[in-house]
């Protein structure tokens, strides 16, 4: 069996399974504005969207970070199928090169190997771990790897014989495997919903930003609160939360001594003065929720918010967009807004809202 080698100009997106459309809607509007000319390839289930170039056109990966449905971005230079299951490397090895003869330089300070976060990508995770080692040497001994370099190359693979060959720069893609954040088990938690506000505080904000704006004896609304998974999430940072909610809250949430539960309607209250973070995990309309918050930062009620809007089924991905714009327009503020669907997200995105520093 000879591999087959064929040349292309790709951007992939790895997704959540279920998202494959709202993620290759963004990758064409990202495109466009650009001026990049192509068509989105997505199908339902692969975890994975791409915008493959027009004949003769280039496709322009944007960084992972300013994308919201994406987990990884690549550049795709070249597809291989038809693999040897016996060799595999070789052919890799041969693409790999005349892309570095294509470019004049050795562009790569790492290899990544990964697969999509789908059902069949999954069952491929043994195999991408089993050739990372043997293919990192062999690229090394090639000459194709520099530890100076500033790119980051990938390799997807989406079947035991096919892949994608593509890079990044280092700083625009994700260092892990299909842009899945490894986090700590989260033992104690009293919902599974906890993961979601600590991954995004892990990921959606830089060390000197966490040090700075998550600092211990801060204060903070939790809207929405019970039982407590993002108010336990909060006092593990020693921060001091105020929980609105009319349900119960868990003991040993409240046994932390850095919670005030308050039984209210989350829509209604607010507080006697500025507190530093308002988040909220409501199961509300998302315009809804892009309004109330929107109005928290007008009035100055807090320094920065962090919540989730809750998607509906269809029209996803235009729906986000009209949430933000909602925030903008409430908010009557230049605000740094970052949004993201997470690992631990279903189907609701992130968003993460700061007013500008002027």
């Amino acid at each position: 069996m000879v591999a087959i080698i064929e040349p292309t100009h790709a951007v992939l997106a790895l997704c959540r399974a279920g998202f494959e459309g709202e993620c290759g809607q963004e990758l064409a509007d990202l495109a466009g504005r650009t001026g990049g000319v192509g068509y989105v390839r997505a199908r339902n289930g692969t975890a994975m969207a791409e915008f493959v170039a027009s004949e003769d056109g280039k496709a322009s990966a944007p960084a992972v970070e300013s994308t919201i449905f994406a987990r990884q971005v690549v550049s795709v230079f070249a597809r291989l199928t038809a693999l040897d299951v016996g060799d595999r490397i070789s052919p890799m090895l041969a693409a790999v090169r005349a892309r570095a003869d294509e470019a004049g330089r050795v562009p790569w300070r790492e290899v990544l190997i990964e697969s999509p976060d789908s059902d069949g990508g999954r069952e491929l995770a043994p195999l991408c771990r089993r050739l990372a080692g043997p293919l990192d040497q062999a690229l090394l001994r090639a000459g194709l790897l520099s530890r100076t370099g500033t790119r980051r190359l990938h390799v997807v693979f989406t079947a035991t014989d096919a892949a994608m060959l593509g890079e990044h720069t280092s700083d625009a893609s994700r260092p892990a495997a299909g842009g899945i954040p490894r986090l700590r088990r989260l033992s104690g938690a009293p919902s599974r919903s906890a993961a979601k506000l600590d991954e995004a505080l892990a990921v959606m904000m830089d060390a000197d930003e966490r040090q700075r704006l998550l600092q211990p004896g801060m204060r903070a609304v939790d809207l929405g609160a019970a039982p407590g998974g993002w108010t336990w999430v909060l006092t593990r940072h020693h921060v001091q939360v105020s929980a609105i909610d009319n349900g119960p809250l868990a003991a040993h949430v409240m046994d932390t001594g850095l919670v005030t539960h308050v039984r209210a309607d989350g829509f209604r209250w607010r507080p006697a003065k500025t507190v530093d973070w308002l988040v909220c995990d409501m199961v509300e309309q998302p315009i809804r929720v892009a309004t109330l918050i929107g109005g928290w930062l007008a009035d100055g009620a807090c320094r920065q918010a962090l919540f989730n809007l809750k998607l509906p089924m269809k029209k996803r991905y235009a729906e986000t967009l009209a949430c933000l714009e909602r925030l903008r327009d409430t908010a009557g503020l230049p605000l740094d807004l970052r949004c993201r669907q997470l690992y631990h997200d279903r189907e609701e995105v992130t968003v993460l809202a700061i007013p500008a520093r002027r």
